[in-house]
């Protein structure tokens, strides 16, 4: 932790630090030096680029203005570990939070770019996430997302013929659920409830990105899967950026991608689920 500070130019004592809640991925602690509060991911080992892609997301977020995410320090990658140093955030939230969230993600949708995707590949979680350009979201969800997470079930043997091949068919006809027509919005990529975290005055924060330019409605779909964002940021989340009237006819279709993400990283306790969203655009 010293040398990760000494890294981004603290090279003031560390007055004291504990181990925090970052998720199952990293070792995440809280570091007070004479300085200042951090806090800093750390991992031994790690897929290439893992922690550079994390801070590329978090900077991209950032650049575009519409919702904070904490400062990035630095970040280091070796043969024998790495880290990332942030700010460290902190605060309770208010009565206001929930819309703040929903008008902030709403805005960040507003950031459009001119192609599905990203310049770079990255991760969701542990896994890689292939990116790449397309101009077709239909195209992009199929080639880009969908196609990724089944030949990764393959090889972890997580794919039955069965569900293959009701797969395959929905690969085939996305085309009768998926808009032809729509803008490529900055999504964070993977927001779930323990992507966000509050800051003081109760201001929301992203963390965790896996950013690309994707249908603003994709990732709606997964704040509801896990529980669902409080029902204020929804009404927020509306008043910028309206649902459209056949997003519940698609909703499911999106969740799979996050569901086969769940597959692929947990195993087959997400196969049912998996399963029943298949059933429910292809049949038995």
């Amino acid at each position: 932790m010293q040398e990760a500070l000494h890294s981004v130019g603290d090279l003031s004592p560390i007055q004291r630090y504990r181990r925090v809640h970052g998720g199952d991925i990293n070792d995440a602690f809280y570091v007070q030096s004479e300085k200042q509060p951090y806090f800093i991911k750390m991992r031994r080992t790690f897929p290439h680029r893992f922690f550079e892609c994390e801070q590329t997301g978090l900077e991209t977020i950032r650049n575009a203005g519409a919702i904070r995410v904490p400062l990035v320090y630095g970040m280091k990658e070796t043969k024998e570990y790495g880290f990332l140093v942030l700010e460290w955030i902190e605060g309770k939230e208010t009565n206001k939070t929930a819309e703040q969230l929903g008008h902030g993600i709403a805005l960040l949708h507003q950031c459009y770019g001119s192609a599905f995707g990203f310049a770079e590949d990255n991760y969701i979680g542990l896994l890689p996430q292939k990116n790449g350009w397309c101009d077709n979201w239909i195209d992009y969800f199929r080639e880009y997302r969908l196609l990724p997470q089944l030949r990764l079930a393959e090889q972890k043997g997580r794919m039955p013929a069965q569900r293959r091949n009701k797969l395959e068919k929905l690969l085939s006809s996305l085309e009768r659920w998926l808009p032809k027509d729509c803008s490529p919005s900055l999504l964070h990529g993977d927001l779930w409830g323990g992507n966000w975290i509050v800051g003081s005055n109760g201001v929301p924060y992203l963390i965790d990105p896996a950013v690309f330019y994707g249908h603003y409605e994709f990732e709606i779909a997964f704040t509801e899967l896990f529980g669902g964002f409080p029902s204020r940021f929804y009404e927020a989340y509306n008043e910028l950026m309206p649902l459209s009237s056949d997003y519940h006819e698609r909703k499911q279709l999106y969740q799979l991608f996050y569901l086969l993400v769940h597959l692929n990283l947990f195993g087959e306790a997400y196969g049912s689920a998996v399963d029943r969203v298949l059933r429910r655009y292809v049949g038995e």
